[in-house]
């Protein structure tokens, strides 16, 4: 994994170590011996991560550490204090001002690369929401993000419920969080996770020396679980299994003798990074359906049921059938809006997408693509099978009134102009926008004959 690492020392030889560890590595060292040179840096170079010592000569590493988390161009950016210095109030403090790790400069390498692998997967992973999510915020499809949030869940996985109790005691005077305790077999249960937990804390040694970690395993394998995040409890620091834990997919991993107010600091910042992620997710996730998802009818729009329809096409070619389009407008439908108003012919348009979704088949594609102008797709069907669909979806229309409040019930009827796009190479060169042009033809003519029908083009593209 390649990325820039600024290292912060105020000791030549330990950057000049560093450098030539995090080099073989592959990493793209830079190098600072204050802590004014690493904020400058920090804006300059826009470091993937920071390896930052707590003393330096002109300031505390802590303040450094504000003052890179008060930046928005840098408040990003995954910081981990290396220091010498291992009491609770440094470890403490450094976690408080925003550190994403404390690490002792005893530590070993396997460890050390290990965990700075693990932060850069977790900001990769984080940048690449961002960056789905920033066509969505652009075209303004995304939601403003809500100032409450509902208490999130905790899990507690022990194998032996009094190590979960003294856990549930740890944190209970830090964490507003719901806590539950699970063993491993509920863990992997779909009926005691429900709530899904937002974070697991997993014993390390779960009935054996590797259960822990071969639950988490388990959980980052399933759906429902996948993005929940995972804290490694062991019983003490050091002997390698720490990195094998980072590599593994734990987001953070404690030692039982810890401080219980860094546990639940730790534990705070996995919920909040969570919460975060699942933001961003579903940000993505709502705004590429409202891109495609016309908001009045559920229906998908225009550009949707295009790319769709040149799906369709493709897979016409392949399976030597043919496909029907059909356009379907609503027959003076501006009467009702001027008659009733805009919020009667909202109404009138969700009622008449409701009929005809009842009265296509499953794998059909129906989309509105103007104002009162809706398109039907029918994959592998020819002109005997499409006529009586429809003729049903016209009669769907004009058979039952529509109810307006504070008016009589209304009648409705709707033009439709089929064709048939016939299976044949080069749909790619000869767009699928003819096929709809000659349906868009075949209605201008069921238009112009009365209205109220089905009209066939009888002309191939």
């Amino acid at each position: 994994m390649s990325g820039k690492i600024l290292i912060v020392d105020d000791v030549a030889t330990n950057r000049i170590v560093y450098k030539v560890k995090l080099g073989a590595a592959c990493y793209a060292p830079i190098l600072a011996a204050d802590g004014e040179s690493c904020l400058v840096m920090a804006q300059q170079t826009k470091p993937d991560l920071i390896l930052l010592d707590l003393i330096l000569p002109d300031m505390h590493g802590t303040e450094v550490l504000r003052r890179l988390r008060a930046d928005p161009a840098t408040a990003a950016i995954p910081v981990v204090v290396f220091s010498a210095e291992d009491d609770a109030a440094s470890r403490l403090g450094a976690l408080a001002a925003g550190a994403d790790e404390y690490l002792r400069k005893s530590v070993d390498d396997q460890t050390l690369l290990a965990r700075l692998r693990n932060l850069l997967r977790e900001r990769e992973a984080i940048a690449e929401l961002e960056s789905g999510g920033a066509p969505i915020r652009a075209l303004g499809f995304a939601e403003p993000a809500s100032g409450f949030q509902l208490p999130g869940t905790v899990a507690l996985v022990t194998h032996r419920p009094e190590t979960a109790l003294l856990w549930r005691r740890d944190l209970a005077g830090q964490l507003s969080d719901k806590m539950v305790m699970l063993s491993r077999e509920a863990a992997l249960s779909d009926a005691a996770l429900m709530p899904v937990p937002d974070v697991f804390v997993i014993e390390y040694e779960l009935a054996d020396p590797m259960g822990g970690l071969r639950l988490m395993s388990e959980l980052r394998s399933r759906a429902e679980t996948r993005h929940a995040a995972i804290c490694i409890v062991k019983q003490s620091r050091g002997n390698g299994a720490s990195a094998m834990a980072f590599d593994l997919g734990a987001n953070d991993v404690v030692a039982a003798t810890d401080d219980p107010r860094e546990f639940g600091m730790r534990i705070k910042r996995l919920l909040q990074r969570k919460r975060a992620a699942d933001t961003l997710r579903a940000s993505v996730r709502n705004g590429l359906r409202l891109a495609v998802i016309d908001p009045l009818t559920g229906l998908f729009n225009r550009r949707y049921a295009v790319s769709q329809l040149a799906e369709i096409a493709a897979q016409s070619d392949v399976s030597g059938r043919p496909f029907a389009v059909m356009v379907v407008d609503l027959d003076r439908f501006k009467d009702v809006n001027d008659r009733f108003g805009h919020p009667a012919g909202d109404a009138v348009l969700t009622e008449v997408a409701r009929r005809m979704a009842a009265n296509i088949r499953h794998g059909d594609l129906l989309a509105r693509i103007g104002g009162e102008e809706f398109l039907i797709a029918l994959p592998e069907t020819d002109l005997a099978m499409a006529t009586p669909i429809a003729e049903r979806i016209c009669c769907a229309v004009h058979d039952a009134a529509f109810d307006i409040p504070g008016f009589a019930p209304l009648a409705l009827t709707a033009s439709i102009g089929l064709a048939i796009g016939e299976a044949k190479t080069g749909w790619s060169e000869q767009p699928v926008t003819a096929v709809i042009d000659r349906a868009d033809q075949a209605l201008l003519v069921a238009k112009s004959a009365g209205r109220n029908q089905v009209t066939i083009s009888r002309t191939a593209a």
